[in-house]
């Protein structure tokens, strides 16, 4: 039976996060029930890489079985169907042993920082309208890059076989419009890692936590020391490497 890959980018405002839960908005909820409107049957997704309540994606993935050719016609009516918050990138048939989430090798995500009020960024960053230290946060970033167990940035109760990440990218950014961005990239991430990293980081770039501190953070595997309050809707997963 053939296999696809459906590449999906979505504002997660609106949303109770990724995967479909019960009596709550899910994206993959919106998106099944959209295939089953356009192709007259269940369709069961499975999906690449999860991302909590109001967190946003410009590029993740789905993959179904279905025994229908597919392609262009049925991206564009999809669209059609989905709410504007949602969208399909592209459809594409693989390899029937191809997996959307084993098969991948990378994700990238970043974080948007406002720090002057911003009605059009409300939902997209988060207002944080303190100074800081842009050259603390790069260095504690880089710092980031040199370790691999990253317990202390796991949320409670996350069933992962191992809390080791390999991180190929992590460096923080001044834009236009007072703004900051944080871009991390790795060959996996756990569940709140990157929002824990943003929080603690953040506490360094403010003095209030020095350098060595937040190197001990890391090595304590303890995530009651890690800052997880960094609220959602300024992470993005940028893209999904295969």
């Amino acid at each position: 039976m053939p296999r696809y890959f459906l590449e999906v980018g979505y504002k997660g405002t609106a949303y109770h996060g990724f995967q479909v839960q019960d009596n709550a908005p899910t994206i993959q909820f919106e998106i099944q029930k959209a295939m089953k409107i356009l192709l007259k049957e269940e369709v069961t997704l499975t999906g690449s890489s999860r991302t909590d309540a109001g967190v946003h994606a410009l590029q993740n993935f789905f993959q179904f079985d279905l025994d229908k050719v597919l392609g262009d016609k049925q991206v564009y009516n999809l669209n059609a169907i989905l709410p504007d918050d949602i969208c399909i990138h592209s459809l594409k048939e693989v390899s029937p042993t191809a997996h959307c989430r084993f098969d991948a090798i990378g994700r990238k995500y970043q974080y948007y920082i406002y720090t002057h009020k911003d009605p059009f960024m409300k939902d997209r960053g988060w207002h944080y309208p303190y100074t800081v230290n842009i050259s603390l946060l790069n260095e504690a970033a880089a710092m980031i890059k040199q370790h691999t167990d990253f317990t202390s940035f796991a949320k409670r109760n996350t069933q992962v076989f191992t809390h080791n990440c390999d991180i190929y990218e992590s460096y923080w950014e001044t834009l236009e419009g007072k703004q900051l961005r944080y871009t991390v990239k790795g060959n996996r991430f756990l569940r709140g890692m990157v929002r824990g990293l943003v929080g603690t980081m953040l506490k360094v770039g403010r003095g209030n936590l020095s350098l060595s501190e937040f190197e001990n953070i890391i090595k304590a595997k303890d995530c009651t020391r890690a800052d997880f309050s960094t609220p959602p809707q300024g992470l993005f997963l940028v893209n999904v490497l295969f």
